[in-house]
């Protein structure tokens, strides 16, 4: 199903003990368009803090206003703490990795790295997490962010980046919602990450 990045702000997290906290903010991959952490705000259950919670641990469901997780309450709370001011770099993701026993996303040949979907496994060997990690920065940017950037095409200025919509089986960004006011009022398009509109 697709759903728009800001109708999934808000949304509350439901982990197999009770409910953790509402999404915030998206991080996603700027090169695969891969959203790879729902940033999370505790709220009153750990008040002051935010915490990333990978779509690997999301669950399939049919309520809009709910994403169930399969974590308890004592994971996400002994979690690798996060400063969302701050980048995400390789070593706190696989700090992050490491601590749930997930796969690195970058270490194989798919979006989710060995898999295609974020459900497919988790580490099944310690000597998995040593794969070395790529050089270079993360490719992280927040969808809050990102919303606002003017889109060109090739002939000039298109309209801005008002929306994505996420494919939450792969945590794909489909789509961009491009608001085209200034060149064609009253107008939206979208289009995806790969050039193309519908």
């Amino acid at each position: 199903m697709l759903r728009s990045a800001s109708h999934l702000k808000g949304t509350s997290l439901a982990a197999t003990d009770g409910e953790i906290g509402s999404v915030q903010d998206l991080y996603f991959d700027d090169l695969t368009w891969t959203v790879r952490y729902l940033i999370v705000d505790t709220g009153a259950w750990l008040p002051g803090r935010q915490v990333l919670i990978s779509p690997r641990s999301v669950r399939s469901s049919t309520d809009e206003n709910s994403v169930p997780v399969a974590l308890s309450k004592e994971q996400v709370k002994d979690s690798p703490s996060i400063d969302t001011d701050k980048p995400v770099d390789r070593q706190y993701e696989a700090q992050y990795s490491q601590y749930y026993g997930y796969p690195y996303y970058w270490g194989g040949p798919y979006r989710w790295g060995a898999t295609p979907y974020p459900s497919g496994g988790l580490l099944t060997e310690a000597r998995a997490v040593s794969a070395a990690l790529p050089s270079g920065a993360s490719r992280l940017r927040t969808a809050r962010n990102v919303m606002g950037y003017y889109i060109e095409a090739v002939d000039g200025d298109i309209g801005h980046v008002e929306d994505f919509l996420v494919d939450d089986h792969e945590w794909a960004i489909r789509y961009m919602i491009v608001d085209t006011r200034n060149w064609w009022p009253g107008k939206k398009v979208i289009i995806s990450p790969d050039g193309s509109t519908a």
